[in-house]
């Protein structure tokens, strides 16, 4: 601290005096009056206390301002701000999921900055519908006769099968009731929609007579659950969507698959394993699809919902549909996201999870090879950086069993687990965290999904080595 050597409490400016100082000038211009004055106050306390144990000099007013701007500007950091995922889980639910492609940022900008025709028909000037801006691109993609949205895909799982079957029976195999993240589990889904859950089959085999013994004048609604967080192997037997329609056709009651993730395109052809299209869900005879907008498709979090127009419809009439909506600026960036798609030539190009999803691996391996000595000089002299191999995931339960071959940097100290505890926590602290994993006695940095090379070394130039040491 600058000051005067006194060390006396009595000697410390007024909030007036640091206000008017040069420093507190910008101060002002950022904060305003009140949370400046606020924080100068803070400033003037801990000086204080400072000065009171013992502290032998008392601060300039210029340094209580530029140390209640550093206390501002610390509070003011958001949380949700931009950082590095080095994880090696390119759609990592605690990390935001997918990232939006630019069209979808423009057109999300877009709607944030003017009024738009939200629930406006400009054709006839009268009221129109929210989801007219999405259903066309919907029902092409999928080839579904009607579709609608909401909020996220366990928000659509909820409404279709309160829409459905609420006081009545949803018959679903033992094997598909899952749990997904934070504890949320499918047969509570179906409790909170008001549906009484009918359980046939086992956790491994699950047949047709078992569907078709459960049937009964109460059964609403015939519900397959596709099991993208885990899988069963072995000794297994499930009902296909297809001859599960057949089976829901005979009962007059409608075929409900939930895909989970759901893809609006054959993985196969960007080299990642099968997973099952929306196009071949509907295809299959199912009267309801429901799927998701921020894993696979990689865009803005929502629940898709498609199929057969009467169905469709009355999900729209459910009153939950109002508390479900999507907003104007998630409705922008999702149209966007979906016209992609009508050129999956170029998908991979213009959308950053399958772009992250199939990027070369030489590519990588070359990025880590630029990478490793400015990683090893950020970390300092206590750590060993060193390339190696890693195995990327897709996350947020999309093809659990499948890895993707990548590469990256892995941190080691000789000093054991807790020095690599402290940098990690390092790297969490910086002004663009990075976030890797620790495995095997090393901290993992997982390259696949940096993109941004020249931004990272930038941020890690502030990595102060002399903590860590």
């Amino acid at each position: 601290m600058e000051g005067s050597g006194s060390g006396r409490p009595r000697d410390l400016p007024s909030v007036d005096s640091v206000l008017n100082t040069a420093a507190a000038a910008m101060l002002l211009e950022r904060f305003g009056r009140i949370a400046s004055t606020s924080a100068i106050r803070a400033a003037l306390g801990e000086a204080r206390a400072a000065l009171l144990a013992g502290a032998p000099a008392v601060p300039s007013a210029d340094q209580l301002a530029l140390d209640a701007l550093a206390g501002l500007e610390v509070e003011d950091r958001c949380g949700l701000r931009p950082l590095f995922n080095l994880t090696g889980t390119v759609l990592h639910t605690n990390l935001g999921r997918a990232v939006l492609a630019e069209a979808a940022i423009e057109a999300a900008v877009a709607a944030m900055r003017e009024p738009g025709a939200l629930e406006f028909d400009l054709a006839t000037g009268k009221r129109g519908e929210r989801d007219d801006h999405v259903r066309g691109l919907l029902c092409a993609l999928t080839d579904a006769e009607d579709a609608t949205l909401v909020n996220n895909n366990a928000a659509a799982v909820l409404l279709c099968l309160n829409t459905l079957a609420s006081g009545r029976e949803a018959i679903v195999s033992r094997g598909e009731l899952i749990e997904i993240g934070g504890a949320f589990r499918m047969p509570e889904i179906m409790a909170r929609a008001g549906v009484k859950l009918i359980e046939v089959g086992t956790t491994n085999r699950t047949h047709p007579k078992d569907y078709r013994a459960a049937l009964n004048p109460q059964t609403g609604v015939i519900l397959k659950v596709h099991t993208s967080n885990y899988r069963i192997r072995g000794f297994t037997a499930e009902v296909g969507a297809a001859e599960l329609a057949v089976i829901a056709a005979e009962a007059n009651v409608p075929l409900m698959n939930d895909l989970g993730s759901g893809t609006l395109v054959d993985l196969t052809r960007y080299g990642l394993q099968k997973e099952p299209t929306v196009r071949e869900a509907v295809g299959e005879g199912a009267g309801i699809v429901t799927f998701s907008g921020d894993k696979l498709l990689g865009g803005p979090q929502a629940g898709f919902i498609v199929g057969r127009r009467e169905l469709i419809a009355a999900v729209n009439r459910n009153p939950m549909k109002r508390a479900l909506r999507v907003d104007k600026i998630r409705l922008a960036a999702i149209a966007a996201t979906l016209k992609l798609y009508h050129d999956p030539d170029r998908l991979a190009e213009r959308l950053p999870t399958l772009r992250s999803l199939v990027r070369p691996l030489a590519e990588i391996e070359a990025l880590a090879q630029r990478l490793s000595p400015a990683v090893a000089r950020a970390a300092g002299a206590g750590f060993n950086v060193a390339l190696c191999e890693c195995r990327s995931q897709i996350g947020s339960g999309a093809l659990p069993l499948d890895t993707i071959a990548s590469a990256g940097l892995v941190i080691r100290s000789d000093a054991g687990g807790r020095a690599l505890v402290r940098l990690a926590a390092a790297l969490r602290g910086l002004d663009r965290p990075v976030i890797g994993r620790i495995k095997d006695g090393g901290l993992v940095l997982d390259l696949r999904c940096l993109t941004d090379e020249a931004a990272f070394l930038s941020n890690l130039s502030d990595l102060d080595a002399r903590a860590l040491a």
